[in-house]
């Protein structure tokens, strides 16, 4: 039974959850201006595990034929056959199944908004046989969590925008610009593959120089976000020593890889990058407690 779990645990590579859910507990924490309920908590990051294990499962299965042919991940549980296309769906309905219950047992916004979150996780695999920007999309499913953890304590998302309605929007598009940023440095890896195959990730595309510079602009509009959104909810100085720091970690991130050395490309995918999302939430949460 063990072995089983941790194969399922490797399959939607459960440990990367480090890296992302700090932004859904974000939302949260910004949302309430100090320390949600522990209901809300339990919620949020249940709903979490849940989309993402099912975005990652959904993946694996649509790149099935993709990932089989490509000596990188040749190797994964799917491709090698360590894991059944009946068991990758059960591991899809079961983490759906945490989404929405989360969604439902947190208020009727968030079960209402609960659809797009697979909607777009199916439409994401397919973008990179036809267009350059299944980075952003990607970036976009990852970029929900603050919301939903914004949503998951409000309950409303009022029309014509209010503060609270910007700042959502602001973590939205913050975090799609960090997940495209460093998933146009992941793919790197893959290019000659892709180019290949015709597959259309930006190196393949645009090149290892352009895609380089997409994904230092792309962290670059991250960081002014976050600066915008410290000033539209007048956070303090430890967010803004926050900010100095992660903006310290995305220069070390990008001096990592270099046009013709892609050999610390895991270095700053995993490592950079948990910091990153870490340091987002230490600071600012920091930041709200201290304010109270």
């Amino acid at each position: 039974m063990f072995a089983k779990l941790k194969l399922y645990s490797n399959f939607v590579v459960l440990k990367h959850t480090l890296f992302a859910i700090p932004f859904a507990y974000l939302g949260a924490f910004l949302a309430s201006r100090g320390i949600p309920a522990p209901r809300i908590l339990l919620w949020v990051g249940l709903a979490f595990l849940g989309a993402r294990s099912a975005a990652m499962a959904l993946n694996n299965l649509i790149d099935k034929e993709i990932d089989a042919r490509n000596p990188r991940t040749a190797n994964r549980e799917l491709p090698a056959g360590r894991i059944s296309i009946s068991e990758v769906w059960g591991i899809i309905l079961v983490s759906y199944f945490f989404l929405f219950y989360s969604a439902y047992k947190l208020n009727p916004l968030c079960l209402l908004l609960a659809p797009i979150i697979p909607i777009t996780s199916i439409i994401y695999p397919y973008l990179k046989r036809y267009l350059p920007i299944s980075h952003f999309v990607l970036g976009m499913n990852l970029g929900y969590a603050p919301v939903g953890g914004w949503i998951a304590v409000t309950g409303i998302f009022n029309i014509p925008f209010g503060a609270s309605e910007i700042a959502m929007l602001l973590l939205l598009f913050a975090v799609t610009f960090w997940v495209a940023g460093f998933d146009i440095i992941y793919s790197l890896q893959d290019i000659d593959y892709d180019i290949k195959n015709k597959l259309y990730s930006v190196p393949a595309v645009f090149g290892v120089k352009m895609a380089l510079d997409f994904s230092f602009v792309s962290h670059v509009l991250m960081l002014v976000l976050l600066f915008v959104l410290m000033l539209v909810l007048e956070l303090g100085i430890i967010f803004k020593v926050g900010l100095v720091v992660i903006a310290v970690l995305i220069w070390y991130e990008h001096t990592l890889v270099k046009a013709d050395n892609f050999s610390n490309v895991p270095l700053a995918f995993f490592n950079v990058n948990a910091a990153v999302s870490l340091s987002m939430l230490v600071f600012t949460v920091a930041d709200i407690m201290i304010a109270r």
